[in-house]
């Protein structure tokens, strides 16, 4: 089977829609061929050559509302699909160009649909689009959510009226890069010595609207002999540099920049716990959150009641509470560090939990076994 992606992007500051794409191929590595079709941050023409798979990046000027001015996709997916006659395209959404895009291709393969997320923050622009989305959520072949919440809490997805074209796939990751080893903990201990003896809390991600990390960092008044290290950046980096001043919490906030991803498990394995405070829905599943149960770590989530809270069960492998709360979140977060047997006990279920419904090889095999049902190809 041949399969064009559509990634969105791919650069440096991974998304979570662009991590599950990066994992999703590499998993269907040696029984799909895939290519991932993104927009570079740049107006100029690259193409990555990986390991199993290519992706090319095509010339953009810039983003509008989320969405990536590359006017030349459509001729690089038309160009591409001469070359290679793809079985099936592959989109993963929210991406109005990539649906764009699909529209001015030539019919004949399979699509699919990979919902990430509704589209939260842009209504204006979504009363003017959804017609549009409704068209291409009907026309789809297969849909695929990561969770069965994704298609409980979704208002976007009306137009799919058979249930037969709904499949529920969790996203999976690699664990093996998470699972310690004698260069991970030395790594791990460095990190946490840093912070001379205090209990540490991290969380990782995009410095956008919707991660809610303001909320972590007011929440640290509340939590003694402790840290809250923050990686990643964005366009919010410098709102959070400033609340911190503000609030004089400088030795207990530490924005610590991108980490790269060879470095990350190091940060898991160095924190007492993982939290991740996002206040809205555009969280729709946290892959962060695997990253972290995959290490052991309990996790303090917000309850979106979404896929975010399939991933981590309130109450079994961490705790969910109310979004845009200091003071829930700085309880749910004193609680599981002043309880050592509950924290492990939690992070315990968490690795299990990853290892028992989230792992990439059941993820490829039933993202395989949807290609194979909407092409009519035995399994």
């Amino acid at each position: 089977m041949r399969v064009l992606h559509f990634g969105r992007f791919y650069n440096a500051n991974f998304g979570g829609l662009e991590r599950h794409v990066a994992l999703l191929i590499e998993a269907l590595r040696g029984q799909v061929q895939c290519d991932n079709l993104v927009a570079n941050d740049f107006f100029r023409a690259e193409v990555l050559d990986m390991e199993y798979y290519r992706v090319y990046k095509v010339p953009s000027a810039g983003l509008v509302a989320g969405v990536a001015l590359a006017p030349a996709m459509p001729l690089w997916a038309r160009r591409l699909h001469r070359l290679k006659a793809y079985d099936i395209v592959h989109l993963h959404f929210p991406d109005p160009l990539a649906q764009l895009v699909w529209y001015l291709m030539p019919r004949g393969p399979k699509l699919v649909i990979t919902w990430h997320s509704d589209i939260i923050r842009q209504d204006r622009l979504l009363k003017l689009y959804r017609p549009f989305l409704d068209d291409i959520v009907s026309k789809a072949d297969a849909i695929i959510a990561p969770t069965p919440a994704h298609f409980a809490s979704s208002t976007q997805m009306g137009a799919c009226k058979d249930p037969n074209r709904k499949h529920v796939v969790p996203f999976g990751i690699d664990e093996r890069p998470y699972q310690p080893s004698d260069a991970l903990l030395q790594r791990a201990a460095e990190i946490r010595a840093r912070y001379a003896g205090k209990r540490v809390v991290f969380g990782v991600g995009r410095h956008v609207y919707y991660k809610g990390f303001e909320y972590l960092i007011r929440a640290m008044n509340e939590i003694p002999d402790t840290i809250a290290v923050i990686g990643g950046n964005g366009p919010l980096t410098g709102a959070y540099a400033r609340l911190i001043t503000e609030l004089g919490r400088e030795s207990q906030v530490d924005l610590v920049g991108r980490i790269d991803d060879s470095d990350l498990p190091a940060y898991y394995h160095a924190a007492d716990l993982y939290c991740m405070p996002s206040v809205e829905k555009s969280e729709a599943f946290g892959i962060v959150q695997l990253e972290a149960m995959a290490c052991g770590k309990a996790v303090v989530c917000c309850q979106l009641n979404n896929g975010v809270n399939f991933v981590n069960l309130d109450g079994v492998t961490g705790f969910a509470v109310p979004p845009r709360d200091p003071h829930a979140l700085s309880q749910a977060i004193n609680v599981l560090l002043d309880d050592d047997a509950l924290r492990t006990r939690m992070g315990r279920a968490a690795r299990d939990r990853v290892r028992e419904e989230f792992s990439l090889q059941s993820m490829a095999r039933a993202t395989i076994a949807i290609y194979q049902q909407i092409l009519g190809r035995p399994s």
